[in-house]
């Protein structure tokens, strides 16, 4: 018997080989998955996590892959991109200056 393939999607938490908890699955894009690793704090490139920073000016909102289209977490992520109406799986975290 072959094992089964498993399903991830935003949301999905996932795990190291050894079993240990790596984060939460964010949002996606060609390269793979992103993943959020503590509670509320997204794993982010050094690059986005130094943007606005320093003068505390960064916001987290959420992005779409396809389109780029960006909105404000309020009501959180919406289930399809409101411009292309992409699935909610193309839609990501994302700190905007």
């Amino acid at each position: 018997m072959g094992q089964e393939n498993p399903t991830i999607g935003v949301g999905t938490t996932v795990y190291t080989e050894d079993g240990a908890k790596l984060g939460t699955v964010r949002g996606f894009d060609t390269d793979g998955f992103f993943v959020t690793t503590r509670e509320g704090v997204a794993s982010l490139s050094v690059e986005h996590e130094r943007a606005g920073h320093a003068l505390g000016e960064a916001e987290l909102m959420w992005r779409c892959g396809d389109c780029g289209e960006m909105g404000d977490l309020k009501g959180g992520i919406p289930d399809t991109c409101p411009s292309c109406d992409a699935p909610k799986e193309e839609l990501y975290y994302w700190t905007e200056d």
